[in-house]
């Protein structure tokens, strides 16, 4: 029937976001406003796929009003410029003006993914790979992070290289390095790479579940809040500015199965505040002292893992076998501990970053070990940083006038999402 049709038709153009994206509001920054119904984790989502990008969040709101929502973000490409590819921002709003269910990346099909945990030491990634390497596996990609004593990893490999008594042998030899001497849980488990939506998000969720509950940390970035009047929980992060915090931090509350209502996000002079207005699933507050301090360890601990001081190493060479297991054996070699890494292969190259300390976490490299390393591994291929790179810079003086133009643009482009957060006592009037 045609009326039905012309029904189905309004129906999906209201379940469908509508998503704008405006280079001329502001002169120094992209603004990317989503619109849609309310729907669980569409916040995630968004946030990303802007960091999938390597974009800079530099402002935001977050508004629901029943059962819609708005989020309106500020951003810059990690150069601070504003989005000038049309590559980009239409892969933006096409990934973001849908509600279909991302398809899964072609480089992904007939991979395994190996999910590694475990205590942490130096060498421990060398032992792995060298394992790896041993029973004749291709690694063709791998994310790992290390956190508090505590290691993560994913490690991609071929179909062919993961069969089940393969898989058995690798669990046999792994499992007894991944506990160490320890009583810590550790160990292997295989699934195939589709189910792996998104490896950082995994990573997280990885260190979530082993984290060591007995153990207290100060938490001076987050503070939680109830607001009993208006039934939400308040969680505020204040700390540095660093590449993806946003993310990480929506990625917590998410998989800890809270709903964000409304928020706030800024960050100035290389500092970033961050304010979310929160519930369970359910629509109720945090109801308890203890969980507060909960939610607040575990966003603590997503903010630290990626927040790192040391030296970078990206080595970019034709691919071979063994090439993990002999570049992490420098490393370890050399007294070098590997904090982060991410592994990646195209056609036959090897394209690999690592973030290393020394043999503590945290402990200055020395220079005579990263000489030995480029000895080792060839001046050509490898480039060193002695610190990750800044998403932002410090505002000069003659930025001003950026400050000032995006909080205008701001205030144009999601008067509406403002306007809700000021009727619902949120912000302060400007």
């Amino acid at each position: 029937m045609e009326w039905l049709d012309e029904y189905e038709k309004l129906v999906i153009r209201m379940d469908t976001p509508k998503v704008v994206i405006d280079n001329a509001v502001c002169p120094t920054a992209t603004l990317v406003q989503v619109d849609s119904a309310r729907k669980r984790g569409v916040l995630l989502e968004a946030v990303q796929v802007l960091a999938d990008l390597d974009l800079s969040v530099k402002k935001a709101y977050i508004s629901s009003d029943g059962r819609w929502f708005m989020d309106v973000f500020h951003v810059t490409d990690r150069l601070g410029r504003k989005l000038t590819d049309d590559s980009v921002i239409s892969y933006i709003q096409q990934s973001l003006g849908t509600w279909t269910e991302p398809s899964q990346p072609a480089a992904l099909e007939g991979l395994t993914v190996l999910e590694l945990t475990g205590v942490d030491r130096t060498g421990l990634i060398s032992e792995v790979f060298a394992v790896l390497a041993d029973m004749d596996c291709s690694v063709v990609d791998a994310r790992a992070w290390s956190h508090r004593g505590r290691l993560a990893c994913l490690v991609y490999l071929r179909d062919e290289d993961a069969d089940a008594v393969r898989v058995a042998r690798i669990e046999s030899r792994l499992a007894p390095l991944l506990r160490g001497d320890s009583d810590a849980c550790g160990g292997v488990v295989a699934v195939p790479a589709c189910s792996v939506a998104h490896a950082d998000r995994r990573l997280h969720q990885l260190m979530y579940a082993a984290r060591d509950q007995d153990r207290a940390f100060p938490t001076p970035s987050v503070s939680v809040e109830s607001w009993a009047e208006r039934g939400y929980s308040v969680v505020t992060v204040q700390c540095p500015d660093r590449p993806k915090l946003l993310y990480d931090v929506v990625c917590t509350l998410t998989d800890m199965d809270y709903l964000v209502f409304h928020g706030t996000i800024d960050t100035n002079c290389g500092e970033a505040r961050q304010e979310f207005y929160i519930r369970h699933a359910d629509g109720s507050p945090i109801s308890s002292e203890a969980e507060m301090q909960r939610v607040s360890q575990c966003l603590q601990d997503a903010i630290e893992r990626r927040s790192f001081e040391g030296v970078r190493l990206e080595l970019c060479t034709p691919d071979r076998p063994g090439l993990l297991s002999d570049v992490t054996r420098t490393f370890r070699e050399n007294g070098l501990l590997v904090a982060q890494a991410e592994v990646s292969t195209k056609g036959d190259m090897a394209s690999n970053v690592f973030y290393v300390t020394g043999t503590t976490t945290g402990q200055a490299v020395h220079q005579s070990a990263i000489e030995a390393v480029r000895e080792r591994i060839g001046n050509d291929c490898l480039v060193v940083e002695e610190h990750r790179p800044q998403l932002y810079q410090k505002t000069q003086p003659d930025d001003r006038d950026d400050r000032n133009g995006g909080g205008i643009g701001l205030f144009h482009l999601s008067n509406f999402v403002k306007r809700n957060l000021y009727h619902l006592g949120l912000i302060r009037s400007w």
